[in-house]
């Protein structure tokens, strides 16, 4: 997939797909996590640092990373999926590259091939301080287009 640009928007109807899925996630509600950009292919997602999203070291918990990683990206393949569609990830791995620490983590899922069937998305957070990024994890996912049962 071509890189995208930060400007660029989902159509506001994907925008509120999106954004009404999003928002029935408990746990990125619990977590504390918002989405900050919905492009064609590309979401990313910020968690804002505080104590209940920390490890014993003070570095934000790797099921915390994972989690914010996992929704980026499955968010960044719902945004190309139709409309009568759902998403679900099938695998992903995650790399922990440094130690995650900052005023907050910044994850962006990213569309590597989209398909009818199976999409597999690029993986990164950044771990965010004083504006500065530097990348504390990355992964690849995939995940699964299923149809909406009818109501």
């Amino acid at each position: 997939m071509e890189e995208q640009t930060q400007q660029e928007q989902a159509s506001p109807e994907v925008h509120k797909r999106i954004r009404t899925s999003f928002d029935r996630q408990g746990l990125m509600s619990h977590l504390g996590a918002r989405l900050t950009h919905i492009a064609p292919g590309r979401v990313h997602i910020v968690l804002p640092s505080r104590p209940e999203v920390t490890q014993q070291h003070g570095y934000f918990h790797a099921g915390a990373t994972s989690a914010i990683a996992d929704s980026a990206g499955g968010y960044a393949a719902f945004t190309l999926f139709p409309e009568n569609t759902d998403v679900l990830t099938v695998e992903y791995k995650i790399n922990l590259l440094a130690p995650a620490v900052g005023d907050h983590m910044e994850a962006v899922g990213t569309v590597l091939k989209y398909g009818r069937t199976l999409t597999v998305c690029q993986l990164e957070v950044f771990g965010v301080q004083d504006g500065r990024r530097k990348l504390v994890a990355n992964g690849q996912q995939t995940l699964i287009q299923v149809i909406k049962p009818e109501q």
